[in-house]
């Protein structure tokens, strides 16, 4: 089931049996463990609302026979059980597969769950095995994988509609640019520029760049455009705009290094006719990073970026024997 399909379900307050969640995108995903939460209704926890993880995922079985006293039903909720992973087997006393035991038990007592159990499955990643496709053969099965830019737009276009407040198709994509792509950062910032805004108002170009905050990633985009123009007195007033707001050294020549090498990728892609958002290994919501990425490669030589790469290698492993104050060197090596 696609993420969208569920939540129109849980906001209509349908509720399956069971579940199994998983996936990068978090903030959605415990969006929707809440709304299942709320349709279900009162929870009391130990009699009708039940926490397993890893460390109790052998009472599973015992938690859904165990009756739900004063209750119609019980909502179990297990997170990062394990049991979807093939590297990490868990096996009863008895020797016995723990996955393959939940699964042949819900499978065979499927109708008995649906009228006394909500069973939710919360995962960070799910593995292919007989639990899964027990699963998808008898509850809901959902993905909650990184949205793509224009999902995401969508969705912060309807907070800022539900307020009343005006923005551009090509101002959502700046602050999607500058704030990356997690919808828990993204909705925190479109929430202040609304307050910014106000009702009847409109999100333009100047709040997005002085109300939001800007990911490192994006603040070190704006340094590369003004090395790549010889802009050095820009280039220096952007570190010390990531220096001034505490962001440690070692970190920003990380992000400088691995932002040099995807350029230095793209050279070599375009080179040898590679193709460029597998040779980056972009996620595909970063695709829009591709034509910033060609189009700042452009500022250098493939020589130049072997150079800078090589410096900052060097850099980091200087600091890291004692050879040179970071502080200072740092700012030496813009000047």
């Amino acid at each position: 089931m696609k993420i969208e399909e569920l939540e129109v379900e849980l906001k209509n307050k349908k509720l399956h049996s069971l579940y199994l969640l998983y996936g990068e995108e978090t903030f959605l995903l415990e969006t929707s463990l809440k709304k299942i939460k709320t349709n279900f209704g009162e929870l009391v926890k130990g009699i009708n609302y039940i926490l397993v993880d890893e460390t109790n995922v052998q009472n599973i079985i015992s938690d859904i026979e165990t009756p739900a006293f004063g209750y119609e039903k019980k909502l179990i909720i297990i997170k990062n059980s394990n049991l979807f992973k093939k590297s990490k087997k868990i096996t009863t006393s008895k020797g016995e597969e723990l996955e393959v035991k939940i699964a042949n038990y819900i499978e065979e007592n499927i109708e008995t769950i649906q009228q006394s159990v909500v069973l939710v499955f919360i995962e960070d990643t799910v593995e292919k095995n007989k639990l899964l496709e027990v699963i998808e053969k008898n509850g809901i099965v959902c993905n909650f994988e990184t949205l793509k830019p224009i999902q995401i737009s969508k969705r912060l276009k309807a907070i800022c509609n539900a307020y009343k407040v005006n923005i551009t198709d090509a101002n959502l994509q700046l602050l999607i640019e500058n704030c990356g792509t997690n919808m828990q950062d993204l909705i925190n910032e479109i929430r202040k520029l609304i307050e910014y805004a106000g009702e009847g108002g409109t999100i333009d170009n100047s709040a997005i760049e002085n109300v939001a905050i800007k990911q490192i990633d994006a603040i070190i985009f704006d340094l590369t455009d003004n090395l790549g123009k010889k802009d050095i007195k820009k280039a220096m007033d952007v570190l010390d705009g990531l220096i001034y707001n505490k962001e440690p050294l070692q970190k920003i020549l990380i992000t400088l290094y691995n932002h040099f090498k995807k350029l230095y990728i793209v050279k070599l892609a375009e080179k040898y006719n590679k193709d460029l958002a597998e040779s980056m290994s972009l996620k595909p919501n970063q695709m829009f990073l591709i034509t910033k990425y060609k189009k700042q490669a452009e500022y250098f030589e493939d020589i130049e970026l072997r150079k800078i790469i090589q410096e900052l290698i060097d850099l980091d492993s200087d600091y890291k024997i004692g050879k040179i104050d970071l502080n200072i060197r740092t700012k030496v090596y813009f000047m």
